[in-house]
């Protein structure tokens, strides 16, 4: 096995850990913070498939802002445990049971999986390069005609604010 596979079964093992924590965690902040753990160790897994700006897009984008929006969200509603409803017992062998199904699915999905080559890395597919060099030759006028509709969104939301404190 080489340095990669190490870092793959470090991440999945980190992934997967984070993300029961996220289910099992009494605090909701706690779930906030595993989740955004979770995030990151499937952040790395772009990372190793070669898919940087993948990866970077995913830290900004749930780590960054959906996360902030979920802690925000969570204190805004200040859950107390007095005023959550308890959860009956048949509901919870019948949750028991469906996750046992999807085990059993997933485990037969992937028993009967490939084992996966990595294209990515002969091709350059998925790097930050490859995009750049995709997005500035083939695709420079629609990149610049979307620059320039983001840009007069902006200044026409300053300005409907502006207009509205006078």
């Amino acid at each position: 096995m080489n340095i990669t596979q190490y870092i793959f079964w470090f991440l999945s093992f980190l992934a997967l850990l984070s993300a029961l924590m996220v289910v099992f965690s009494k605090n909701p902040v706690y779930s906030v913070l595993y989740l955004i753990i979770t995030f990151f160790a499937i952040a790395g897994h772009y990372v190793l498939m070669s898919a940087q700006f993948l990866a970077a897009v995913h830290i900004i984008v749930y780590a960054g802002a959906i996360m902030v929006l979920f802690l925000y969200t969570i204190m805004m509603l200040n859950l107390n445990k007095e005023t959550e409803p308890q959860k009956k017992t048949y509901i919870q062998i019948i949750a028991i049971v469906a996750l046992g199904l999807l085990m059993v699915t997933m485990i037969g999905s992937i028993k009967g999986a490939e084992a996966a080559q990595p294209i990515a890395d002969a091709a350059g597919i998925g790097t930050v390069e490859k995009l750049g060099d995709v997005l500035f030759n083939k695709f420079l006028l629609p990149f610049e005609v979307s620059s320039i509709l983001f840009l007069s969104a902006m200044v026409g939301a300053v300005y409907l604010s502006k207009k509205n404190l006078q």
